[in-house]
């Protein structure tokens, strides 16, 4: 399967020292810079952000989820206003992921086949049946850039049995995926809209042997990326530095790597240095909801009572203007009385924080000095 020059990724520098790299993955929706850290807009809405918000704050693509747009307001109505780009007035590239999470964490709500799952929608309760075609349909009627293979999330902890049987199967939903995407792509390109990449989704648990031949099997498909799934859901962090360090190295060079659902800065960091290029989560935009915003030295917690009397901004090394244009006081009292403006410089203030470690961290990589940088950063940052 190959999508042609529509999507292509540009390998531009790799670190010596690493496996830290930095790209460009072309679309047709306009050009990413890679490492890239994505906001997670569920809802067709990144929380407490219009879409003018990111563009001013240069975000070169945010993702959807299709679980929820299915649910609410339905991908046929969105595709009817010409896809999720048209529905809510956003001109670069989407990603839309498949789903396989957020059914996988309704838990006693679903029951997984070989078909596919059904489950019980967490708003009324009524029945629903995802299969890698219906998924395909849905990811078709949303017309994000790239969208996700219909997988199963494997759970933290399970047993080697388990977790091989699960990985087949979303191997073989994978190859279900291709053929249903192959179809629809045809139909739309002939109708003159533009085309989607499809990605796989690397599992196995923590189980190094399983990753691996996920992996190979998958490389197998000839896709244009991959992403490894069913990390950050209760693991060690050095099983999920680990399961990384040992997936990677079977994935194409010449292709864009996607680590799922992972965000906390020192893990954007160590994932870079790792090898990959593609993140997203929703760390960021949560944290600021709940008062926790992240700076150059670390988070803070503004409703902490010590900022209370503070004239300082939150962040002296950050030029945003939630840092340049208020004091820890004023964000506090925002918070404490629960005003919507809080929720809005914080969240602008936290993605302005992670799309520009991610810049830092691409320029670090071209210059040549990331391993020097990664030290630096660490110098001042502690994560409490």
């Amino acid at each position: 399967m190959n999508d042609g020059d529509a999507f292509r990724y540009e390998l531009i520098a790799e670190d010596r020292a690493s496996g830290a790299r930095a790209g460009i993955l072309h679309t047709p929706h306009g050009s990413i810079e890679t490492p890239v850290f994505m906001p997670v807009g569920t809802q067709a809405t990144v929380k407490a952000l219009s879409q003018q918000d990111l563009l001013a704050l240069d975000a070169s693509i945010i993702l959807g989820n299709a679980y929820h747009l299915y649910l609410r307001p339905g991908h046929a109505r969105i595709e009817r206003f010409g896809g999720l780009h048209g529905f809510m007035n956003w001109p670069r590239p989407i990603l839309t992921d498949s789903g396989g999470f957020q059914v996988f964490s309704l838990q006693d709500l679903r029951k997984i086949t070989e078909e596919g799952v059904r489950f019980k929608s967490h708003l009324d309760g009524s029945a629903h049946l995802f299969t890698p075609e219906s998924v395909m349909d849905i990811e078709h009627g949303l017309g994000a850039d790239i969208i996700m293979a219909f997988d199963e999330c494997t759970p933290y902890p399970a047993t080697e049995a388990y977790a091989r049987e699960s990985m087949q199967r979303t191997q073989r939903w994978a190859e279900r995926c291709v053929l249903r995407h192959e179809q629809l792509q045809k139909t739309q390109v002939s109708a003159g809209r533009p085309p989607q990449a499809l990605f796989g989704i690397v599992q196995g648990g923590v189980y190094r042997h399983l990753r691996q031949q996920s992996a190979r099997e998958l490389v197998q498909l000839d896709l244009p990326g991959y992403a490894i799934g069913g990390l950050a859901v209760g693991e060690p962090r050095t099983e999920m530095m680990t399961t990384i360090e040992e997936t990677v190295p079977e994935l194409p060079s010449h292709k864009p790597r996607y680590l799922m659902g992972v965000g906390l800065p020192q893990d954007l960091i160590d994932g870079v240095e790792r090898g990959i290029d593609m993140f997203d989560c929703v760390i960021p935009t949560r944290n600021a909801r709940n008062s926790t915003l992240f700076t150059s030295t670390g988070r803070v917690r503004m409703k902490n009572a010590m900022h209370a009397d503070e004239t300082s901004s939150l962040d002296a090394a950050c030029e945003c203007p939630t840092c340049t244009q208020y004091h820890r006081g004023y964000l506090r009292h925002l918070f404490q009385t629960n005003e919507l403006l809080a929720l809005h410089l914080a969240t602008y203030h936290n993605i302005h924080f992670f799309l520009n470690l991610m810049r830092s961290m691409r320029t670090a990589i071209i210059d040549g000095h990331f391993t020097d940088w990664r030290q630096a950063f660490f110098t001042t940052y502690q994560d409490v």
